[in-house]
């Protein structure tokens, strides 16, 4: 019988703790939340030129596991932005990226990169930017495919703070925390 009031327990706090996820999580904000807000992010001025990234990756204990610093370079042709990235991590290693991004209607776009199997789908909204997209790791960090979400919200002053959750088999096994701003004129 103790037993029996054992599993039974243990599924109440596995139904709350997914309740918990949906409702209250990271996951459980959308786009529609952020509509209303009155520092609007626009992605063609907010998101171009020079920039300077700078952030923390955590394991999936909550734990630092990795720090870097990034160039952005980020260009414009109409509804197409091109952003070169290039990452230097605190082990001194680097990691080059491209995205190309396709601007469509009511601030939805498209998002595409070399280890972005398939198409990231974003939103632009109020002071946000969500997209969501398969990322695959490269080889010497294990080579799998993660699903990730980014979240990037608009400052007052127009620094963009970066919050992304990176997920297998739908438990979260990474996160990034990290700011996006303007490059100072040297």
């Amino acid at each position: 019988m103790d037993l029996v009031f054992f599993l039974i327990g243990a599924g109440c706090v596995m139904c709350v703790m997914l309740a918990r996820h949906f409702i209250a999580g990271f996951p459980a904000q959308g786009p529609e939340d952020y509509a209303d807000d009155l520092n609007v992010l626009d992605m063609r001025k907010d998101l171009d030129g020079e920039m300077v990234c700078e952030g923390v990756i955590f394991g999936p204990m909550g734990r630092v596991t990795s720090t870097f610093v990034a160039d952005f370079n980020v260009h414009w042709d109409g509804d197409i932005a091109t952003i070169n990235e290039h990452f230097t991590y605190d082990d001194k290693s680097t990691q080059d990226r491209v995205w190309t991004i396709q601007m469509g209607d009511d601030g939805n776009f498209t998002a595409t990169a070399p280890d972005v199997p398939g198409v990231g789908k974003g939103c632009n909204s109020g002071a946000t930017i969500q997209i969501r997209y398969p990322i695959t790791l490269p080889e010497d960090v294990g080579g799998h495919t993660l699903q990730t979400v980014d979240w990037i919200y608009l400052t007052p002053e127009g620094t963009l703070i970066n919050r992304s959750q990176f997920r297998k088999f739908g438990f979260k096994v990474a996160e990034l925390v990290a700011t996006i701003r303007k490059r100072e004129p040297q």
